[in-house]
């Protein structure tokens, strides 16, 4: 006579979870780990959408961006905004406009001004006066515009010469070098040296299968 043995009871499986880590692993080292990779990946969207914006743009669709060092244009312009200046006819510079321009002295600096009065000479050259908002007089010089095109202030991007005068301080360079690679090493490692799940015993590894039923 043949014993029929019941059939054995299935293990439950251990859930999955979202960030594809064993449901054993400790809870902090994989909050940490979601939280790098979450950083991660919104530094390198930040840094993509800002070479597109300052780099690439410019060349693909025409503008220029220039970051605002000081306060002569607040509050409508504040230190650290970049301004995009859009190209112009020179024949259509109004007072009223805030174009971006070359002073014609000293270092010659780009800034971006008011302009106060445009005067049209008979030989076809166009020369502006300037002031800054902040200002209480005009700007010391007169410009001439040089071509056929200028650049009128169209849009203000707040701090964001300030977030690239950041990117490019030496604590955040260094910082980027040597501790964020080696907090990512410390998370891994606290991977590798988790304490693994217990191993099935000898016993439950045979189970049903493992005992000989007699005939």
């Amino acid at each position: 006579m043949t014993a029929v043995l019941p059939a054995p009871a299935l293990l439950p499986q251990p859930v999955p979870t979202s960030t594809g880590l064993p449901a054993g692993a400790p809870l902090l080292p994989r909050v940490a780990r979601a939280a790098g990779r979450g950083l991660a990946d919104l530094v390198v969207l930040v840094a993509v959408l800002a070479f597109c914006f300052l780099a690439a743009g410019p060349h693909l669709l025409g503008y220029r961006t220039v970051t605002m060092l000081t306060a002569s244009m607040a509050p409508g312009i504040e230190p650290g905004d970049v301004v995009v200046a859009l190209p112009i006819p020179v024949a259509e510079v109004e007072p009223g406009m805030v174009i971006t321009y070359a002073i014609p002295i000293g270092d010659r600096r780009v800034v971006s001004h008011r302009v106060v009065s445009v005067d049209r000479a008979v030989d076809g050259t166009t020369t502006i006066q300037t002031q800054g908002d902040a200002n209480d007089g005009l700007d010391p010089w007169q410009a001439t515009l040089d071509g056929d095109t200028a650049w009128q202030v169209r849009a203000v991007v707040p701090h964001l010469g300030s977030a690239i005068a950041l990117l490019r301080s030496p604590v955040l360079t260094q910082t980027l070098v040597w501790v964020v690679p080696a907090v990512l090493v410390g998370w891994a490692l606290l991977g590798i040296w988790r304490p693994a799940d217990e191993e099935p015993t000898d016993d439950a590894a045979e189970g049903d299968d493992g005992e000989r039923v007699p005939a």
